[in-house]
């Protein structure tokens, strides 16, 4: 039994929208290489979608090892082209991954402020 309590509906259309391990999701399908990666669907609105959508892996054309390098070189500090050069792609490629990444952790941000428990000792 796959765990899918991390995933939720991607369809803002549904009333299970963004409610994570709701139950409301199955795996239809396998895809891409080795048949290694998830098609879910939402039983509330009958939607699929793939596991990676909403993350910087949904259609990428690079190797998850890659991006992940990009990603901890920016994360390092390493400016763009110094990345671009450490990790053997274009400089619009790890511009392009930055900006993805950062509008993933602005929207986890929300998310968790979100759920934030309210400060209820008052003004400090």
């Amino acid at each position: 039994m796959d765990d899918l309590s991390r995933f939720c509906c991607q369809n803002s259309e549904c009333p299970d929208h963004g409610q994570r391990g709701a139950g409301n999701l199955t795996v239809c399908d396998h895809y891409g290489p080795n048949n290694g990666r998830r098609m879910l669907r939402c039983r509330t609105c009958k939607s699929r979608f793939s596991e990676r959508k909403g993350t910087i892996f949904f259609g990428a054309t690079l190797p998850e090892e890659q991006i992940a390098s990009v990603m901890e070189h920016i994360g390092e500090g390493c400016g763009v082209r110094k990345t671009s050069r450490l990790v053997g792609v274009h400089r619009d490629t790890v511009t392009r991954y930055s900006m993805l990444a950062g509008e993933h952790a602005k929207d986890l941000h929300d998310e968790l402020v979100a759920f934030s428990p309210r400060d209820t000792r008052g003004p400090v």
